[in-house]
């Protein structure tokens, strides 16, 4: 009777929406390298269990770093099987956060909201979920469908409409989801002189590395304009998150190409216009996608240091990109500035930010540049001279893998298998986010002891 008893109030163990998200995306690189690494997906002995797992991760992640050619040496069912990676990956933070509420019945806390990609919701996510939720989903499809058509409208001339029609839903898709594989051997190198081509494909990827509440809010009053919906005569606008999303967002598109302009880009630029064009494109592309109509590791170091930290930055929360997020990093500058006036409160566009917002985003600066230092230690110590390799090409391809961005100065195919599992991990980690990580892995007990008070110099 009495085990009985003892059974009845054993509480139920749930798992925490941290274990679901990892064990969520880490389920579906498994298959993912399962169904690669079958003989038919891949052209014979181009691909071992490695690789399958590699490109798996890369796919999910969305980051586009790749060991092999995915144009050749995948077949069109490992291509098809990339695409659809490509898109889970995409639409995973929102699917697996779904997951977590529904397995749990409950609301989440602040520390699960911040690990479930900072607060994707920014109001009860258990309220708005349905309509929500369904809204985002048909606007990303919206938006893959109509970039597809538009790219086909660029590629059918070139390739031929049987060979345009996958071809461009492939990178409509991996452009949205801020990917960055291409089907290309030189990505979009051969295609930069088609101007038209590449706006669409850097539209898609902002559009992307907005963040889906931010598009579907844009989107809802946008029809309040239309539809005339004075909403009981108060103003229509967007929230805070969204304000500073689309400044920090636009802020570092022009920042970095003016930049990129200054410290040079290559060679092979033939007038004004096309050295602008690049610029613009690849401070686009550098923070979210990894798409690139340059050769990056032709560039100069100072311009591979200014994408480092464009890459370091990333998309906006919410959104299929890496890196810290464009509103960690306004929030973190926001406290800066506070402290150096001497302030107590931070605010940012007329607003008072709470404590643990200001927090939570000094915690995940500070775990991002904890896991890069170490990374770049790591590759130092595997990658002695790959490829010619120095210094600055190591933290560029540690942070393209962190920042899930793609971009490479050429040495990813030649890593070693060490290196190879620690990019695979750097994107597991930046496609979760380290916060998230370290909330699944750090025991969260409380402990009520308080400390003496102990004085340390510092500065």
């Amino acid at each position: 009777m009495g085990k009985n008893i003892k059974k009845r109030r054993k509480p139920k163990r749930t798992k925490s929406p941290q274990a679901i998200l990892v064990w969520g995306f880490a389920g579906a690189i498994s298959i993912g390298t399962i169904l690669l690494w079958l003989p038919f997906a891949h052209q014979p002995g181009r691909v071992g269990l490695l690789d399958a797992l590699f490109t798996a991760t890369s796919a999910v992640c969305v980051t586009g770093l790749a060991v092999v050619d995915t144009g050749s040496d995948f077949t069109l069912f490992g291509q098809i099987v990339i695409l659809l990676m490509i898109q889970l990956g995409g639409l995973g933070v929102m699917t697996f956060a779904v997951i977590a509420f529904k397995a749990l019945g409950m609301r989440l806390s602040l520390v699960s909201q911040a690990a479930v990609q900072d607060s994707m919701f920014q109001k009860d996510v258990a309220v708005l979920f349905k309509s929500v939720f369904g809204g985002i989903l048909a606007l990303t499809l919206i938006i893959e469908f109509i970039g597809a058509a538009v790219l086909f409208a660029f590629l059918a001339p070139l390739k031929g409409a049987s060979g345009a029609a996958f071809t461009s839903v492939f990178h409509s898709v991996s452009a949205f989801c801020n990917a960055g594989f291409s089907l290309y051997p030189d990505n979009l190198v051969g295609l930069r002189e088609t101007g038209g081509l590449a706006l669409a494909v850097a539209i898609l990827i902002v559009l992307g590395g907005l963040g889906h509440t931010t598009l579907y809010e844009i989107m809802g009053l946008v029809k309040k304009k239309l539809a005339g919906n004075k909403d009981d005569g108060r103003i229509a606008r967007l929230s805070l998150h969204s304000s500073m999303v689309l400044w920090m967002s636009a802020g570092l598109i022009i920042a970095g190409a003016v930049m990129l302009m200054i410290f040079g880009l290559t060679t092979g630029e033939k007038n004004a216009w096309e050295i602008v064009g690049n610029a613009l494109f690849q401070s686009v592309t550098s923070r979210t996608a990894g798409f690139n109509t340059i050769d990056i590791g032709a560039l100069p170091v100072a311009s591979l240091f200014l994408l480092t930290t464009l890459m370091f930055v990333g998309g906006s929360p919410g959104s299929c990109a890496g890196g810290v997020k464009t509103t960690t990093v306004a929030v973190w500058l926001a406290r800066i500035k506070s402290s150096l006036a001497g302030e107590k409160e931070v605010n940012i566009l007329g607003r008072r930010l709470p404590d643990e917002t200001v927090s939570r985003a000094g915690l995940l600066m500070g775990l991002a540049i904890l896991w890069n230092i170490v990374g770049v230690i790591i590759l130092s110590a595997t990658e002695p001279g790959v490829n010619g390799a120095g210094l600055s090409q190591i933290i560029f391809e540690q942070v393209s893998a962190f920042g899930t961005v793609g971009l490479s100065t050429g040495i990813t195919p030649s890593l070693s298998v060490s290196g190879r599992l620690w990019i695979i991990l750097t994107m597991f980690v930046g496609r979760l986010g380290p916060l998230t990580m370290a909330v699944w892995i750090v025991n969260k007990k409380r402990v009520n002891v308080h400390y003496p008070k102990g004085e340390v110099m510092i500065g």
